[in-house]
């Protein structure tokens, strides 16, 4: 019992005076650590989770060790950031590059395969930058930390409707009815349409050779081959 008493208390103590540490090596290690999480600083957040969980929860663990990994980790965090600043080329294995994913209106479907995005996971990352329309999209990009970046074309890109008067229904959206070559059809019984109807608005194309065909509702069908080409997508590295 009584070294249960003390392992307990012993506990307390750690997480006392580990919590403020923690604190000041977070703070030193800077904002970009903790908010964009790029490949390396999702890996150091990971170890130094796994350093200070082991600390609290063995008493039997040295406390001054798990104190010196802290700090050790802090700095090899800062030497790999001071590394990618000076030497990009030697920086670029410490994180990923930035993918276009969709050109003009267009997905890439190489680019997508590559970094295994579906469209489901573009579409949604759309819808959270404001974008229910494919055909708006002059550049998607995802960055090295997994975000979307998207560019509008300009006719499209923000300005307040009631500045100029112009005011639009809502209902205004596109529904996926084909993805990766196979028609949803789930999803057109609930735009009112039938498969032998997108069949006759496809005029013969083969579903199999589209990658993606969105629907709005307007009736009108936004449509990206599968043969995509990348001729002409801007070269967006770091």
């Amino acid at each position: 019992m009584e070294d249960v008493l003390k392992d307990t208390v012993k506990v307390i103590f750690r997480i006392v005076t580990i919590l403020p540490f923690m604190l000041a090596i977070g703070i030193y290690m800077g904002k970009r650590s903790i908010g964009e999480l790029p490949v390396f600083d999702f890996l150091v957040v990971l170890v130094f989770g796994a350093v200070v969980g082991a600390d609290i929860a063995d008493p039997k663990i040295d406390h001054i060790h798990t104190v010196v990994a802290m700090i050790v980790i802090a700095l090899l965090q800062k030497l790999i950031i001071k590394i990618k600043l000076n030497n990009p080329t030697l920086g670029k294995l410490f994180t990923f590059e930035p993918t276009v994913v969709m050109y003009q209106g267009k997905f890439l479907k190489k680019n997508l395969k590559q970094i295994q995005y579906s469209i489901d996971n573009i579409l949604q990352m759309l819808r959270e930058k404001g974008v229910f329309h494919t055909q708006d999209v002059e550049l998607a990009i995802v960055e090295a930390n997994g975000r979307l970046s998207v560019k509008v074309y300009p006719g499209k890109e923000g300005i307040l409707r009631e500045d100029m008067s112009i005011f639009k229904s809502g209902n205004d959206f596109e529904i996926p009815v084909i993805l990766d070559g196979k028609v949803q059809n789930d999803l057109l019984q609930r735009m009112n349409k039938t498969e032998s109807w997108l069949m006759d608005q496809l005029n013969g194309d083969p579903v199999s050779e589209l990658f993606y065909v969105g629907l709005n509702s307007k009736g009108e069908l936004i449509i990206s081959p599968k043969d995509q080409t990348t001729k002409g997508v801007p070269p967006i590295e770091h």
